[in-house]
Parts: structure tokens; C-alpha cells; sequence
């Protein structure tokens, strides 16, 4: 039986802020004792950015602005050369979390085209008849809610109908119908649920579902041109079967943790966010109404 290594930080949910200590213990348990020529912790924190299929070839000039961009490095020599004995065995450490250059590091996202992961990995060097004991570990980074400036809330009020819709090539077989509602803020907290109101007016056609859908924008390049792909983060279904008219439908969606971030934008990507209100018709027809939303932390 092998060594096994864990990274355990103190933190249950292992949620930190800029400038905060990280501490922790590298936990190796072996059923013998352990020679290595030494024990180094590595905390990186990357943004990593990636073209979709459809982009690539387009633009040549993509591919030397898709590197990764750097923003935490630090390496920790945790055990100088020598023996792990058998059992269980803790071996202690702490950094600060500061970022590599004079920007604020950004929040922990797990995107499609665009992630921004901080990675905690230990490595065990051993002799070269011995194979290197790696593990990772990743910690999330948040920003500090002190530091984060007050968001104002944005009320929407709404009315989807045939007219209202945008792009649509034979309006003439658009089912007649009208739908009114309001979305409490489209700037929201990601702490707090994204809410409104929704009522179907009239429908000539019955309506076989109303769903909510929350829909990242993830766009990377450079001055030459950029990559810009929408892809869907959740699908909540909100009316479901001959959905009565004349009756309010709430909205409410909890923004998922990871797959959400503050609305972000720099020099090479912009991370957005929108909600699509989707009605669905008896005879498969489908419309779909489009909101863009700010995402803030505070």
C-alpha cells in the first residue's frame, strides 16, 4: 500500500479573501515509513482561457492571447529532506493569499471558455527508483464584502406579446398572447436569490411550459479580435402544463455557487451573465425573451 496525501485547510468552506492567511496541514498516512528528499507546497491561481471549435482558424492572433493569466504563485518549502515515519502524520503550513501584481484578484469561477481556479498542490520529491507523491487541492477566493461597494437595485417591468418580439422572420404565425411581470433588480447579489413576477394575460394557444433560464457570456481575445460564446448555466422550469392565465407566477433562482462570479471585465475576457424567460407552446413553438444581468458580490 502506497502513501496517501490530503490538504486540509482550516476553513470548512474553504472560502478566502484577499490578504487573509491561508493555513492548513499536509496529512500523509503510510503503512511505512517514508524517505523523501523533500516536501514543497505550491498555491497557483490562474485564469484560463479557451477558443471554442467554431473560433478556431478564424483568428491566428487568439492563440497568443488565450495563455493563461497568472495572478497568485507562491511556493512553500513545508519539510526539508529526511523520513515520514508509519501512521499519521501532520505537517503544518500558512501563507498569505496576495496576488502577483498590483490587480485584485478575482473571484473563483468555473466557466466554459473562461475558469479562474486557485490550486493548492503538495509534492513529495523522492529518489529517482521512487515515484514523486503529488496531490491538489483547490480553495475558493471570494471578494471581501467590506471592501465591496453597495450595488443599487434595477426593477424591470415587462411585456412580451408577438410586437415585442425581436428578429422574428414570419411574425403572422406567432400564436397570439401577452404576458406582464416585473423582475425585482436585473443588478443582484449572488448572496441573495434572483426574484420577480410573471403573468400570462391571454394566449390563443395553450401554453406547455414557462422556464427560466440563466445563460453565461463568456468572450476572450485581443485587439485583433475576440471569441464571444453563450452557453446555459441552469434551466428552472416555472409553469408547466396549460398554464393558467390571469395567475402571478413567481420567480425565484438561486445563483449556483462556482458557475457564477461577479460581473467581470478586463483587457482580455469579460465574464456576463443574462436570464432568458422561455415560453413554450402546445404545437412546440417557442419564444424567448432576453434580460442582461449584472452579478455583484455585496
Amino acid at each position: 500500500m502506497a502513501a496517501n496525501i490530503e490538504i486540509l485547510v482550516r476553513k470548512a468552506n474553504k472560502v478566502y479573501h484577499e490578504g487573509e492567511i491561508i493555513s492548513g496541514v499536509v496529512v500523509v498516512v503510510s503503512p511505512s515509513d517514508v524517505r523523501h528528499d523533500g516536501i514543497t507546497l505550491f498555491a497557483d491561481g490562474n485564469v484560463n482561457l479557451q477558443l471554442s471549435s467554431k473560433n478556431v482558424g478564424i483568428f491566428e492572433a487568439f492563440y497568443n492571447s488565450v495563455k493563461p493569466v497568472s495572478l497568485v504563485s507562491c511556493v512553500l518549502e513545508v519539510a526539508s529532506a529526511g523520513k515520514i515515519p508509519a501512521g499519521k502524520t501532520e505537517i503544518p503550513f500558512e501563507f498569505p493569499l496576495r496576488a502577483r501584481s498590483s490587480k485584485p484578484l478575482y473571484e473563483t469561477y468555473h466557466g466554459v471558455f473562461v475558469s479562474i481556479q486557485y490550486m493548492l498542490k503538495c509534492e513529495i520529491r523522492r529518489s529517482f527508483l521512487a515515484k514523486d507523491l503529488v496531490k491538489t487541492a483547490e480553495f475558493i477566493v471570494e471578494y471581501n464584502l467590506n471592501k465591496c461597494p453597495k450595488s443599487e437595485s434595477k426593477p424591470v417591468q415587462f411585456v412580451i406579446s408577438p410586437d415585442s418580439l425581436q428578429n422574428v422572420k414570419e411574425r403572422a404565425r406567432i400564436p397570439r398572447f401577452k404576458i406582464t411581470g416585473h423582475l425585482d433588480s436585473t443588478v443582484c447579489c449572488l448572496r441573495k436569490p434572483f426574484t420577480g413576477e410573471l403573468i400570462v394575460q391571454h394566449s390563443e394557444i395553450p401554453i406547455k411550459s414557462v422556464e427560466l433560464q440563466l445563460v453565461r457570456v463568456e468572450t476572450c481575445g485581443c485587439a485583433e479580435g475576440y471569441s464571444r460564446d453563450a452557453t446555459e448555466i441552469q434551466n428552472i422550469q416555472i409553469g408547466e402544463g396549460d398554464v393558467s392565465c390571469g395567475i402571478a407566477i413567481p420567480i425565484h433562482m438561486v445563483f449556483p455557487r462556482l458557475f457564477t462570479c461577479p460581473t467581470l471585465t478586463t483587457s482580455s475576457f469579460k465574464i456576463e451573465f443574462e436570464v432568458n424567460i422561455v415560453v413554450i407552446f402546445q404545437d412546440d413553438h417557442l419564444i424567448t425573451e432576453n434580460f442582461p444581468i449584472v452579478l455583484t458580490r455585496s
